[in-house]
């Protein structure tokens, strides 16, 4: 693999790129989700075409290769010229590794630069109606038929869905309660007895959906890894929602705090409330760089991205707090963007696993503190 630029230089380049190319949404743009996903897929494109999208992932799957801090450079500057919904753009951090740790190196190298240049999204089927944060007692079976693998079950929480051509899947094909067989699978969402129903949340957007699966027939050869790696592919990828995907959001609730300094009509008065705010984001970026050094260096994550998480959902909702709070009637009154943001980030605490998971995973495994 080649090395890649410093990542200063990376980075200066880009800039001088970017504002010279303007990709910023056109006068056109509406803010709803259908424009939103129009725009990540242009912005990909884009940057994908002129090679900035490329840096960071292995030439075997069209990338230049480089550390993995580039693509957190790339990501940082999208997020802090609000060129992209950082939650959407992001989705790769969490779904391109696994595709290439899990993946057959053919199957890897045919699909990524598909989601990578923004040719398609796709979708990542965990959660369940009844095993959300307790994902091994997931439900949704595959059972081997020759060359196939026939699914049924059910997703929910699932992003996207409604516009994803691909999705990574678990599914249970061994006999075994909790953890142990649990396999996961490369799905086409386009796969006849696929039905997605999208699911409107508080904040008005619906980027949920329920997933369907009844009688889906698969390829055997999507599986990824081996039959009964779902579990352990499972533990591999959710620590990456935490890390490049974290330095990303950061940097774009940095963006909502220069906007809530701009619209306070005597942010003097707050003061103290501001600086709490700056200080809770000045953390977690603090841990999120500690993290990101990490994955340059080549660490493997694990469940020490448990506090990164903590801490994120704690700044994002502390931040949109001080919005109602410094912003009379900005939130309750007033049907604005703050609202959505402030009805979006009471869901930082349960999405990606809940705070009070993620607290007992730092105190069992990191703390060594025991089950009870």
């Amino acid at each position: 693999m080649t090395p890649g630029p410093p990542a200063d230089t990376y980075r200066s380049g880009l800039r001088a790129w970017l504002d010279e190319h303007d990709l910023s949404p056109g006068a056109g743009y509406d803010g709803s989700l259908d424009a939103q996903v129009a725009q990540l897929d242009r912005v990909r494109r884009e940057l994908w075409d002129a090679g900035w999208m490329r840096y960071g992932w292995p030439e075997a799957v069209g990338g230049r290769g480089g550390p993995s801090v580039l693509r957190a450079v790339l990501g940082e500057e999208v997020a802090a010229r609000e060129l992209a919904e950082p939650g959407l753009y992001s989705m790769v951090e969490v779904l391109v590794p696994t595709l290439l740790s899990y993946a057959p190196p053919a199957l890897a190298a045919a699909m990524v630069p598909r989601l990578l240049s923004g040719q398609e999204q796709w979708c990542q089927g965990f959660s369940e109606p009844g095993s959300g944060s307790d994902l091994a007692s997931l439900t949704t079976r595959a059972v081997r038929d020759g060359d196939t693998w026939v699914i049924n079950g059910q997703k929910v929480w699932t992003s996207l869905a409604q516009y994803a051509a691909r999705c990574v899947l678990l599914a249970r094909t061994g006999p075994d309660p909790g953890h142990a067989g649990i396999s996961a699978f490369f799905l086409d969402m386009d796969t006849p007895g696929i039905t997605v129903r999208p699911l409107r949340t508080m904040h008005g957007v619906d980027e949920f959906a329920e997933v369907f699966l009844d009688d889906v027939r698969i390829p055997a050869d999507r599986i990824l890894g081996r039959p009964g790696d779902g579990w352990r592919l499972a533990m591999d990828l959710l620590p990456h929602e935490r890390s490049t995907c974290f330095w990303h959001r950061v940097a774009h609730l940095y963006t909502r705090l220069d906007r809530l300094l701009d619209d306070a009509a005597a942010p003097g008065d707050e003061a103290a409330a501001l600086g709490e705010a700056y200080l809770a984001l000045h953390t977690v970026r603090c841990r999120s760089l500690t993290t990101q050094h990490r994955l340059a260096d080549g660490a493997r994550l694990g469940p020490e991205t448990s506090v990164d998480k903590i801490l994120l959902a704690t700044a994002e909702q502390q931040l949109l707090d001080t919005v109602r709070d410094v912003l009379p009637g900005a939130v309750e009154l007033h049907d604005s963007a703050w609202r959505t943001e402030y009805l979006y980030s009471r869901a930082a605490t349960i999405y990606g696993g809940t705070a009070e998971v993620q607290r007992n995973i730092v105190a069992r495994r990191l703390l060594g503190l025991g089950k009870e």
